[in-house]
């Protein structure tokens, strides 16, 4: 006695419908996750003076955030696989507005790094990585646009962020505002509450012997049957985080260019509110300088997401993310001497289109490098490894400013950092691509061999059953 069952089949990305509210989820919790620990730079000058510490101290705060945010990555990845997006992302929003709501109550540097980097980061983590998986399932042929939409969280968000910490700062002091900040985070619950897991249409089951048909009522078998299935109910058999993608070279190549560009990306944008404060630049005007970077980032993501889309750009993501990277770089250390407001402010335009092209092609490329099965593994490893870069990154740049009090380091050290990387990156994929064609046109010529022996046997074998 036999049945022969077809496995359920994932209903295909519907490339809008509720794909927007889901967008929309991604846009906020993109929004917090990168820039909170940017915005959170505005409060440094204060904490340096109430817990008498300096620059790389208070940089710290900001590292272990994206240290978290990072280095959670494959915590994720296995809590998503194994209670789905959905419930990881509501446990996640209680822990970032925890984390903040604690901070407000410190006493001293290392009470911050446990709360409003340990558990603020950790709780982050776990909204920021579920959402980016839940935007990559209902999108498919609109995807680049998604992931550029959603990427422009970050620049609404810094724009918005920074000049109202320095509003609450300058009227309820830095725990005051902490605390308000914390009231803020718990909308991530709200984003989680609205990732509805995809459907998957499960074909009907074909019985294969009469015994089986008369135990089976009448309806069983006759109808397709809907069920739950993306990250809410996962296969028995599934690996809660797969390693095997680490097998795809192209995936090492993004992995080691990845780590490079996280030591210096962040740091221009952590320290540079101080930065102008001691160049004189009022508080005020100097919170705005990330809203400058905010504003134009807004701009640059959605756009680049557009041209990321097009036909001839789309097959050479890597080329074009290595370009934004170069970009990036060169903007930072061609504004290394930049010490007056008005060539801070041309800094800033030039860096928040650039920043905002390397913030909407980074998971558009690893996507394509993975596919939609393996980014929740390659993702969480991903992020992993940059955990560490973000933990050398800001604190050797504040470390550097304390020591030689020049500000010019930082940017020479994180556009050097960069533009390696966007040169390794294009080089390097350059090779792995060409070899990789090369090695698929071996194989096609090997199957059409071997697919025109196949043939001949077969023909033969019939020769020689309708001659006997």
């Amino acid at each position: 006695m036999g049945i022969i069952v077809e496995d359920g089949e994932m209903v295909g990305a519907p490339d809008g419908g509720w794909g927007w509210i889901v967008l929309l989820g991604c846009f906020v919790v993109t929004g917090f996750s990168y820039a909170f620990p940017k915005a959170i730079s505005v409060y440094f000058k204060e904490l340096m003076k109430d817990f008498d510490c300096g620059y790389s101290d208070t940089a710290w705060i900001s590292s272990i955030i994206l240290a978290m945010l990072y280095g959670s990555g494959p915590i994720a990845s296995i809590m998503v696989n194994k209670f789905g997006c959905r419930r990881v992302m509501l446990v996640g929003g209680l822990l970032a507005s925890g984390g903040m709501i604690i901070a407000s109550f410190t006493t001293n540097i290392i009470q911050l790094y446990l709360t409003a980097g340990v558990i603020t980061g950790l709780g982050l983590a776990l909204n920021f990585q579920p959402s980016l998986i839940m935007l990559g399932s209902y999108f498919d042929k609109r995807r680049p646009l998604a992931n550029g939409l959603a990427a422009a969280g970050s620049p609404v968000f810094l724009s918005a962020l920074s000049p109202l910490g320095q509003l609450l700062l300058n009227r309820y002091g830095w725990r005051g505002g902490f605390l308000i900040t914390g009231g803020l985070l718990l909308n991530c619950c709200t984003c989680g509450a609205v990732m509805r897991p995809l459907k998957c249409k499960e074909r009907k089951v074909i019985a294969c012997s009469q015994e089986l048909k008369e135990m089976l009522p009448p309806e069983a078998g006759q109808e397709n049957i809907v069920c739950e299935n993306n990250n809410d109910k996962k296969p028995s058999k599934k690996k809660l985080l797969d390693f095997s993608v680490l097998a795809d070279l192209g995936l090492i190549i993004y992995i080691i260019a990845k780590f490079i560009v996280v030591l210096g990306l962040f740091v221009p944008t952590i320290l540079l509110v101080n930065y102008a404060k001691d160049q004189g630049v009022p508080d005020q005007d100097a919170a705005f300088l990330l809203s400058i970077i905010g504003f134009v980032d807004i701009f640059a993501r959605p756009t680049c997401g557009v041209v990321a889309g097009l036909k001839w750009i789309r097959p050479k993501m890597p080329y074009f993310f290595s370009l934004a990277l170069l970009f990036n770089g060169l903007t930072d250390v061609c504004s290394a001497t930049s010490t007056d407001y008005k060539g801070l402010v041309i800094f800033c335009v030039f860096f928040g289109l650039s920043y905002g092209m390397v913030g909407a092609l980074q998971f558009e490329v690893l996507m394509g490098i993975v596919g939609k099965s393996g980014f929740s593994s390659a993702l969480g490893l991903v992020l992993l490894v940059e955990a560490v870069a973000v933990l050398i990154g800001p604190p050797s740049a504040g470390y550097l400013v304390d020591k030689y009090k020049n500000y010019e380091l930082i940017f020479y050290m994180a556009g050097g950092e960069l533009i390696t990387a966007g040169i390794f990156l294009a080089l390097a994929s350059f090779f792995f691509i060409r070899r990789k064609k090369h090695k698929d046109r071996q194989q096609k010529h090997h199957g059409d061999k071997a697919e025109k022996w196949d043939t001949y046997v077969q023909l033969t074998v019939l020769f020689r059953y309708v001659c006997y």
